[in-house]
């Protein structure tokens, strides 16, 4: 018992056929996506934080919820955002999260979150395309459209 150390297995399976995944072209695009996938009951209920991760053709790889949070805030674990991405070999990432109010501008700690996830990011080469953050009424805001990115 004194040597036995636990057994880490990495794995990703991608399921779906890479060729026939969707591609994201503009933040229209990941906004259209991510309202279809997003449950109507909590969108105006409470804050969640998800991420799509994309490959280097900007085909999504999948939609990960990193944290669901309360009215106002949700809290990201930086440590499980990387694992996800890592894992899955992702190169390029689009930052999610809702607004339960209607508000669409992104807070200071909106702001300061994103630049943290862009400077690790770098780390492990790759790219933050763009944050989201999207109402219940069907509106979202792009931190690349407004030049925050």
């Amino acid at each position: 018992m004194k040597n036995k150390v636990n057994e880490i297995k990495i794995s990703y399976r991608e399921k779906l056929n890479m060729s026939k995944a969707l591609v994201i072209k503009s933040s229209a695009d990941a906004a259209q996506l991510i309202f279809k996938q997003w449950n109507r009951d909590t969108i105006g209920f409470q804050e969640s934080f998800k991420v799509l991760l994309l490959n280097n053709a900007n085909k999504i790889k999948g939609i990960y919820q990193v944290s669901t949070g309360s009215i106002t805030g949700t809290i990201v674990d930086m440590r499980i955002l990387f694992a996800v991405i890592i894992k899955t070999l992702s190169v390029g990432v689009i930052l999610v999260h809702n607004h339960p109010s209607g508000k669409l501008k992104p807070s200071e700690a909106d702001k300061q979150l994103t630049n943290k996830i862009q400077n690790a990011s770098k780390l492990f080469d790759v790219n933050v395309l763009d944050h989201l953050i999207i109402t219940p009424n069907g509106e979202y805001y792009s931190f690349a459209d407004n030049d925050l990115l």
